[in-house]
């Protein structure tokens, strides 16, 4: 009799944790917006509450609820939307292939530039036509003479007018603009030459450690491409690019002067 009152009370408390577990799933649904999914009871004594993305349990000792993994449940569950991806197109040639009604983007009043631009450069007389790094060395020298004074022209020319590169490269090759006079003369001197360029007496030091350089290394030439150049102090990639087109006669990187010239010409 004993035995089957323990039985009886042990039946009872075991329906009470299921009820309350019913119940805590029944409120995470509300909180969770998935009322409506249904709520069953497994042969081990857990209660699993089954929504959409949530599996609560019960166990069958505690009486407690727990938020387990998530359980995949068709009840509720939205439809995957499918999303579809496209990517502007800024190739005119594949834009013209793909849909050749579609105008070709372009550059709002770009022509009426284009002809102001023409019309301003007509003449060619702006300082660097004729003061520029293409118009300071001596044609008339031996070319590793005249490729170091390529190289020094673009080395003064860094924040500074091309009038006054201009002046100092005068003032130099009156000097001596050559390896070895430039060895010869001390840095007072150097810096009255090269005076009022930018930074005068940074460049100063730069001329004298670069020709230096080209005197032990290069036997008095520049170096012939462009990692090298930028290897010596005071070149930058700029210069460097500039040095190989003009000293070396070799197009080595995108030079907007011959180009915007190439083009007005080709277009006019």
């Amino acid at each position: 009799m004993a035995s089957l009152y323990a039985q009886t009370n042990k039946t009872a408390r075991k329906a009470t944790r299921y009820k309350n577990c019913a119940s805590q799933a029944a409120a995470v649904q509300k909180n969770a917006g998935t009322e409506g999914c249904h709520v069953s009871s497994v042969n081990s004594g857990e209660a699993s509450a089954v929504a959409t993305g949530l599996n609560l349990k019960a166990d069958k000792h505690t009486g407690q609820a727990e938020i387990g993994r998530a359980i995949p449940s068709r009840v509720g569950l939205k439809q995957k939307r499918n999303l579809k991806i496209e990517y502007e197109c800024r190739s005119a040639e594949h834009s013209e292939k793909s849909d050749p009604k579609v105008p070709k983007w372009e550059p709002r009043n770009w022509k009426e530039h284009l002809n102001n631009i023409r019309e301003m450069r007509k003449n060619k007389d702006a300082p660097v036509d004729h003061m520029g790094a293409e118009k300071c060395f001596d044609k008339d020298a031996d070319p590793p003479v005249m490729r170091y004074q390529v190289l020094v022209s673009l080395m003064l020319s860094s924040q500074t007018k091309d009038q006054v590169t201009s002046a100092a490269m005068m003032k130099l090759r009156s000097h001596g603009l050559t390896v070895d006079s430039i060895l010869k003369t001390d840095d007072k001197l150097l810096g009255e030459l090269i005076y009022p360029v930018g930074f005068w007496k940074t460049k100063v030091k730069y001329i004298r450690q670069t020709t230096e350089i080209l005197k032990w290394q290069y036997n008095g030439d520049i170096p012939n491409n462009v990692a090298e150049l930028v290897k010596l102090p005071g070149v930058g990639a700029k210069m460097a690019h500039l040095a190989m087109d003009i000293a070396w006669n070799n197009i080595t990187g995108i030079d907007v002067r011959k180009i915007w010239s190439q083009y007005v010409v080709n277009n006019e």
